[in-house]
């Protein structure tokens, strides 16, 4: 969220960098308090209370004479929704806890599949990319990478299935199907962002390789996708 923040400031919109990093942390901390069942009722509340604090930015830009209040107040919504809940969707993850797997086993697989696919799609693109897959937001990325990283990782997903049948091998394919599109978006929006802001990355936390939003951009528009395909299948 700092790195989301630190970018959209660039732009010189102001969101409340410091509120919103809070109020995401305590969005993914009573999560995690809810998932480890040490809390199993008021859940709701404790979300009223945020969203209600959240409406203080409102007042907070009366007083600021800032040129661009709603910018500021919207982009600070953002980063809360487009970083702090997928992440807590993914220790909501957590639960699926069958016979023989442990308590991260799903979030473990999830991420497994997923970098499967970027690492293949990576090495695909690299030996046979031809046809860009969207030039003007990624000119690196190609049809042929893509359609390399679904075939491993369909390959692993079936792999999976024989070793994990909570689910169905249908079930596993379509939730790898969901993984590879989503998280292809998830990369290409992330993209978006750092070329409408001319950065090449989103910090420098990993030197040579970018920020920690670069790492997890596939992660942030698939794990929503993810959690309502589980929930339709009846898992979580």
């Amino acid at each position: 969220m700092w790195e989301f923040y630190s970018l959209i400031s660039k732009t010189g919109v102001k969101p409340f960098k410091i509120s919103g990093i809070f109020i995401g942390f305590a969005v993914y901390t009573v999560t995690v308090i809810y998932q480890a069942g040490l809390i199993d009722k008021h859940l709701n509340l404790f979300y009223l209370i945020l969203f209600s604090l959240s409406i203080l930015f409102f007042f907070a830009e009366l007083f600021k004479r800032s040129e661009t209040p709603f910018q500021n107040i919207s982009f600070t919504f953002l980063g809360i929704i487009y970083i702090a809940i997928p992440f807590s969707i993914l220790i909501s993850m957590t639960n699926i806890k069958t016979e023989n797997t442990g308590l991260f086993t799903f979030p473990v697989l999830y991420f497994f599949i997923l970098w499967t696919y970027d690492t293949f799609a990576y090495l695909a693109g690299i030996k046979f990319g031809r046809n860009r897959l969207l030039e003007r937001i990624s000119p690196k990325k190609s049809w042929e990478g893509a359609i390399g990283g679904i075939i491993f990782s369909f390959i692993l997903t079936y792999i999976l299935s024989g070793f994990y049948g909570f689910i169905s091998l249908y079930q596993w394919l379509g939730l790898t199907a969901i993984i590879v599109v989503f998280g292809t978006l998830g990369d290409l929006a992330e993209s978006m962002l750092k070329r409408s802001l001319n950065c090449k990355d989103s910090g420098n936390f990993f030197p040579g390789h970018g920020g920690i939003l670069d790492r997890f951009d596939s992660v942030l528009l698939s794990a929503p996708f993810v959690f309502v395909y589980l929930k339709i299948i009846e898992l979580i």
